[in-house]
């Protein structure tokens, strides 16, 4: 007869998270880095999603951090680093330029014009198209820092970072001690 083997933390969806409150988007980056390094997955650290998703999912009561970080039941977003934000906004303005670019010289040599006209085009549409890539990438940094000052007015920013063992939860809590975060503690979550 076959004995089983216990399941694990992560099987029995049985997790632990630590939280920590950070009054500054530095500290709070420097925490996630270290964290990575020490590491973690990065599926495994969450930040607070909007206050809109917040008030949904709670209803109206208090958005402070310290009453947030408290909740299990508080939404969490996913963290998405800044190198990669970086890339989205540097797609967006690409693409557009791109698209404009192609689609002006297209137009221009479909209408007969010379290849001078076709990169003149090209050069119109395109930059127009940048242009208004740079626009849209603008309006998700405003995003972001709107979603920094909203934090910030009640209270601080939470991070999160999923602990599946003792090791984990300690590694954690001396990370974000180490960079800045207070109100740091540990509560089960749900897998």
């Amino acid at each position: 007869m076959e004995t089983q083997k216990p399941l694990t933390a992560e099987q029995r969806g049985d997790v632990r998270e630590v939280v920590g409150v950070f009054d500054n988007l530095d500290q709070m980056q420097s925490a996630i880095d270290d964290l990575l390094t020490d590491g973690f997955d990065q599926t495994t650290i969450s930040v607070l999603a909007p206050q809109t998703v917040v008030r949904e999912a709670l209803g109206d009561q208090s958005l402070s951090a310290q009453g947030l970080s408290a909740s299990p039941r508080a939404p969490h977003g996913t963290y998405v680093d800044p190198e990669a934000r970086n890339e989205a906004k540097a797609g967006i303005i690409g693409a557009l330029f791109y698209i404009g670019a192609v689609g002006g010289a297209g137009m221009a040599l479909a209408a007969g014009g010379t290849l001078g006209a076709a990169i003149a085009a090209a050069l119109v549409l395109g930059g127009g198209g940048g242009i208004i890539g740079a626009t849209l990438a603008q309006l998700v940094g405003a995003a972001e820092a709107r979603w920094v000052r909203a934090q910030m007015e009640h209270g601080g920013m939470l991070l999160w970072a999923r602990a599946w063992d003792e090791a984990k939860e300690r590694t954690a809590i001396d990370v974000m001690r180490r960079n800045g975060g207070h109100d740091i503690h540990a509560h089960s979550a749900t897998a």
